[in-house]
């Protein structure tokens, strides 16, 4: 090697050396000093499925964990998650098996594989003294994990059922009042055979009530909807119908013993509130009920002016 091989190799090893120093370096000076980490990652549960999740805010915060209704994802709970995150707690939320960003498998679309996905978020990120909140499917997560997992370990604090699907949403001779199995075939023969289009019915219609009379729509909420909806599996979508509305869930309710916030809308044209929210306040022991008078199922992102302050005054009390 000539002299000036000799020095053109060393230049160009010292500049690839330099590359990495320069790009940790840069790195450190994009990060604000004693800002909080938000982590996204996923867990493995025992039979193998990777389960997505958010955790953000300070890691010795009281957390407060979300669980998504049907057929979306955490990304759902946007307007929580910013909200308790700079009120100074530890938000998680996750995606349920085949919806978001967890994996897609075949099997395990019932509420007790759900409820053991939550409760493997858990205890990877050994959660205590939590808050568990649920919204419609979400709802009947917290049920189950809050009676098989969240009491007996010890990790639970309280729980908040919002326009939830327990007890029982499906007509049966033991309960009347539920809604019709037609209805629920309804659902699946849409999705079967033509998903992208029954989304966006939906959330441009009943799930935030835009169908009503001088309803403030908006575009946006409805597209976000449609995305979340439409990242997930058809198959864990489809299985999923029958997971919510024909899961009795008495039980579990009859289970609870934390303090439980108990809320929906009284124009839930999805999940009826007088066979929902008003049947779980009864069954739950140590439950307080507040019904928003007008407000739709997804009255969380409609109303989470009003809903964010409320739900953070019951986490407190």
């Amino acid at each position: 090697m000539t002299r000036r091989q000799a020095l053109v190799a060393g230049a160009t090893l010292s500049a690839a050396m330099a590359i990495p120093a320069f790009a940790a370096e840069e790195t450190n000076l994009n990060t604000p000093e004693g800002a909080s980490q938000m982590a996204q990652e996923f867990v493995r549960t025992k039979d193998g499925v990777e389960i997505f999740y958010k955790d953000w805010g300070p890691k010795d915060a009281q957390p407060i964990h979300f669980h998504h209704g049907w057929p979306l994802s955490s990304d759902d709970w946007d307007a929580q998650l910013l909200f308790f995150v700079y009120k100074g707690y530890r938000v998680v939320a996750h995606d349920r098996r085949g919806h978001g960003r967890s994996s897609q498998v075949s099997g395990g679309n019932d509420m007790d594989h759900y409820a053991a996905d939550a409760s493997a978020v858990v205890e990877h990120l050994d959660l205590r003294n939590a808050i568990h909140i649920g919204h419609s499917t979400g709802g009947g997560e917290v049920a189950r994990y809050v009676a098989r997992y969240g009491q007996p370990q010890g990790r639970v604090a309280k729980a908040i059922l919002v326009s939830s699907v327990p007890p029982l949403m499906l007509k049966t001779a033991s309960n009347p009042d539920g809604t019709p199995i037609e209805v629920f075939n309804g659902y699946r023969e849409a999705l079967a055979a033509n998903r992208a289009q029954f989304y966006l019915d939906v959330a441009s219609g009943p799930f935030y009530g835009f169908n009503r009379p001088g309803a403030k729509v908006s575009q946006g909420i409805i597209y976000n909807w449609w995305r979340q909806g439409m990242m997930g599996g058809a198959k864990a979508h489809y299985e999923g119908i029958k997971a919510f509305s024909e899961t009795d869930q008495t039980d579990d309710l009859k289970e609870f013993r934390v303090p439980t916030l108990v809320t929906q809308g009284s124009d839930d044209q999805i999940v009826p509130y007088k066979d929902a929210s008003l049947l779980q306040a009864k069954l739950i022991k140590n439950s307080t009920l507040k019904i928003y008078d007008g407000y739709p199922h997804g009255m969380l992102t409609t109303h989470a002016d009003v809903l964010n302050p409320d739900l953070l005054t019951f986490i407190k009390s």
